[in-house]
């Protein structure tokens, strides 16, 4: 029998192979997909140690769905599992009853093209830190269902094909989620006269 080569083989293969036996196919699985998790959940609860405990709950699902027989393999695995954290992710927002929001309209600005990215001297570094401090802090005053979008697209680097399939809405909906959030973010940032350019 050739040994499969992990790190070139495809979802699919490594699946397969977990639920025949294979525990290091698993491991590859999660190493591909972690740091895009990982970083999707902390940008929405914005601590490290819930993040980290969302993040294992969300692979101990994982493990008990392909266990269990219930995954439908159509070839989009990460758009499961982050549908998995996302569920948790908002089951931990309604326990801890933050969903205090406002809705506004405005015409659109793009609030990330704001954001310096480029980090080359310490003052630089400090005041992007306190702008993308400022934008975390905006984003708390959109309606749920536009900050998700908004993260998806922005933090998590999802196409708006995935995300209206993680949210289970259609493509042109997302959309105009996310353009309802850059609406409300920039009505909120001229209504409080804030100013995010470094």
């Amino acid at each position: 029998m050739v040994k499969m080569n992990l790190q070139s083989a495809s979802e699919h293969e490594l699946i397969s192979n977990y639920l025949k036996g294979d525990h290091s196919c698993l491991q590859v699985l999660i190493q591909r997909h972690q740091s895009r998790l990982f970083a999707y959940i902390f940008m929405l609860v914005k601590d490290k140690q819930l993040a980290d405990d969302i993040f294992q709950d969300t692979y101990v699902k994982v493990i008990k769905t392909l266990r269990s027989g219930k995954y439908n393999d159509e070839g989009k695995f990460i758009q499961w599992v982050m549908r998995i954290a996302h569920n948790l992710t908002i089951d931990h927002f309604r326990k801890s009853k933050k969903q205090n929001f406002v809705e506004s309209y405005n015409p659109e600005y793009d609030i990330f093209d704001t954001i310096g990215l480029t980090d080359p001297s310490i003052e630089e570094r400090m005041v992007t830190t306190q702008i993308h401090s400022d934008v975390k802090g905006l984003l708390k005053h959109l309606p749920e269902e536009q900050r998700e979008v908004l993260y998806l697209r922005c933090y998590a680097g999802l196409s708006f094909k995935d995300i209206s399939e993680q949210t289970e809405v259609s493509i042109n909906t997302a959309l105009g989620r996310m353009r309802y959030a850059l609406i409300n973010l920039r009505k909120y940032i001229e209504e409080n006269k804030m100013v995010l350019t470094a």
